[in-house]
């Protein structure tokens, strides 16, 4: 049974893993869900044991990778003190997981925008953890004093989404440096926790 379940497991593995590569160079809307099976080594029928349709596999392709993103920087990000290096690692965390995986940085920042199913399910589950654990650290920073009170932590956390977004997109539609977005990311993260740092108090 156990072995069953862990062959399962491994071919839907399998079907996302190509579906990352079809997805990448057809696009979404030219993908048939009979390329990914045949790119799988898989019978059609079987993508239908796992997936309802092609949206699905893209949604739950989405949902497993924020998933493993968030587990990551939640251990990452637990072994450190400091909110602003904690704001750092986040951002080095998220864009180096696109440097690693430029196929995968495709089907995020382009082919998920192509999916109606998965703009009207945005925020799912997973994105809204990710965004709450970006919102905690803006929380921590502003209770130890680091970070200015007048922000929410919640349009805080967006903000930085978005901007790591945008650099992803740009990256994916560009040269695709790696060195690049990495400079990028550390400019990012500057102009982020300068913008959040609590100002300076001066004795009267």
């Amino acid at each position: 049974m156990v072995q069953e379940r862990n062959k399962g497991a491994e071919k839907r593995e399998r079907i996302l893993q190509s579906a990352i590569k079809v997805f990448a160079r057809k696009g979404f809307y030219n993908t048939r869900v009979s390329e990914i099976a045949r790119t799988a080594g898989v019978a059609d029928g079987t993508i239908y044991l796992y997936f309802k349709n092609k949206d699905d596999i893209l949604i739950s392709l989405f949902n497993d990778r924020i998933g493993k993103l968030n587990d990551e920087m939640e251990r990452q990000l637990a072994a450190l003190d400091s909110p602003s290096e904690k704001v750092k690692r986040i951002v080095s965390i998220q864009l180096g997981l696109l440097r690693g995986h430029k196929d995968l940085a495709e089907v995020i920042t382009i082919n998920l925008r192509q999916s109606n199913r998965f703009l009207k399910q945005y925020a799912a589950p997973g994105f809204n953890r990710y965004l709450d654990i970006i919102a905690a650290v803006i929380q921590e920073g502003q209770q130890s004093g680091d970070f200015r009170q007048d922000v929410s932590p919640r349009v805080a956390a967006c903000s930085l989404f978005g901007a790591l977004d945008g650099l992803s997109l740009t990256w994916v539609l560009g040269t695709r440096d790696a060195d690049r977005l990495a400079r990028a990311g550390q400019q990012v993260s500057h102009i982020f926790i300068e913008g959040l740092r609590a100002p300076e108090t001066t004795g009267t």
